[in-house]
């Protein structure tokens, strides 16, 4: 697979000092009847890669996760979309405040690396919310102010 877009995802979790991703990938790969997604179980976390807020000796900092490897499809965008796509997580609930300026960097430059290795153009990095009934990545999500350190 090469990809040919990036969609942007906030996982409506709240997010903490405590890894919450194995906790997102343990559900992707739950079954429906046991609580996962509804057509779950997954192979693995729907997402190819994501941030998250992490402690580590009492320093507070935020981390690239690693999900799917780049040539596998992910579960992330609905049917018709993951085909071709990498999905790219924010980990927290961006309907109820913006991610924090270090967060939305770190996540910035790494997408961009994903821009640069793929070729993938800016006006193919989207918001999840354009191809699904979700507000993904967040009703406050910084979209121009993202786009924009994208562009840098």
């Amino acid at each position: 697979m090469i990809p040919k877009e990036i969609f942007i995802h906030h996982s409506l979790t709240k997010d903490g000092p405590t890894v919450s991703w194995g906790a997102i990938r343990k559900y992707h790969m739950t079954p429906a009847s046991q609580g996962g997604p509804a057509d779950g179980p997954w192979k693995d976390i729907g997402y190819h890669a994501g941030i998250e807020l992490v402690e580590s000796g009492g320093v507070l900092y935020f981390e690239i996760l690693v999900g799917r490897f780049w040539n596998e499809q992910g579960a992330h965008a609905g049917a018709g979309h993951n085909a071709g796509s990498l999905g790219f997580v924010f980990i927290g609930n961006f309907d109820l405040g913006e991610p924090p300026a270090a967060m939305l960097e770190r996540g910035a430059k790494f997408i961009r690396f994903w821009m640069d290795l793929c070729g993938i153009p800016i006006e193919k990095v989207r918001r999840h919310s354009e191809v699904a009934a979700k507000t993904c990545p967040g009703k406050l999500f910084p979209w121009a102010k993202f786009i924009d350190l994208l562009r840098r």
